[in-house]
């Protein structure tokens, strides 16, 4: 009877403990769901980026970030889908299609860089310049190797206005070829073959496996690289994490937020230059 006893008599403290673990439960729970998800190019990543914003971003909002990296057409892709709360990403035309489709709420510019092509250091069809659309009718003449994304990404896009620029769509010659990859794995194909590629400055400033690889062609107005970020329309998807999210696009083109895009460099260089309305 005794023993009993004592275990009625400790039933209410046990209650109360699983009272505490189960409220405890509660409150983790609800803070892992204060979150979003942000679809965004790999350049934003692969840059190193989103290392210095996302940590920014989740000390003044309490707010957690999964980026998942695609390329931007692949993002967009998401968002039309409703898989991701807010894009960020790098095809001006897309974006704004998607906004005037009505898949996106409206579209906020963050900040820019430039794309560069690089190549090997000889430089063996002699683009070297400022001129991109030059270079390229260098390299399909030359039937020169060229990796190319292949991948609807907003680089990949880029790239295909260029070649039109050329007048040389579908006439890149026989060293061309589409990886259907991200940046830096291009940039590791083109590094193992001392091929040509076309990349955002970020992600090549951040990439270590150059090799022979260096910068040949930059400082052409047309390689200009706008960086935009937008939320997905609840109209269309109603379970996007609408405060959540806009909160993020507030912070982004926020003095706090633009001060940290400004902030990130690498070996002194900096790799992106915010510019959002004010």
């Amino acid at each position: 009877m005794k023993d009993v006893k004592s275990y009625v008599s400790f039933t209410p403290m046990v209650l109360m403990q699983c009272a505490l673990v189960a409220t405890s439960l509660v409150v983790s729970m609800g803070v892992s769901a204060q979150s979003i998800v942000v679809a965004s190019t790999t350049s934003t990543e692969q840059s190193g980026l989103f290392s210095v914003l996302l940590p920014a971003f989740k000390k003044a909002s309490g707010i957690d970030v999964k980026v998942v990296a695609l390329g931007t057409g692949q993002a967009i892709d998401m968002g039309r889908r409703g898989d991701a709360d807010v894009l960020f990403v790098h095809d001006k035309v897309a974006e704004e299609k998607m906004v005037a489709e009505g898949f996106a709420v409206k579209r906020l510019e963050v900040m820019y860089n430039d794309f560069v092509v690089v190549g090997p250091a000889a430089d063996p069809a002699n683009v070297k310049g400022s001129d991109v659309v030059e270079a390229l009718k260098k390299l399909s003449a030359g039937n020169v190797a060229f990796i190319s994304r292949g991948d609807k990404s907003g680089t990949h896009a880029a790239e295909l206005r260029f070649w039109k620029m050329a007048d040389l769509t579908d006439k890149q010659g026989s060293g061309y070829k589409a990886c259907g990859c991200g940046m830096g794995p291009a940039l590791n194909m083109a590094s193992s073959s001392n091929a040509y590629a076309l990349t955002d400055r970020g992600t090549w400033l951040n990439f270590k496996n150059r090799g022979d690889l260096k910068v040949l062609v930059e400082g052409d107005k047309r390689l200009f690289n706008q960086y935009g970020v937008m939320l997905v329309n609840p109209a269309k998807h109603p379970h996007v994490k609408v405060a959540d999210g806009q909160k993020f696009i507030d912070w982004v083109v926020s003095s706090a937020g633009q001060g940290v895009i400004a902030s990130y460099k690498i070996g002194g260089e900096q790799l992106f230059f915010p510019n959002a309305v004010k």
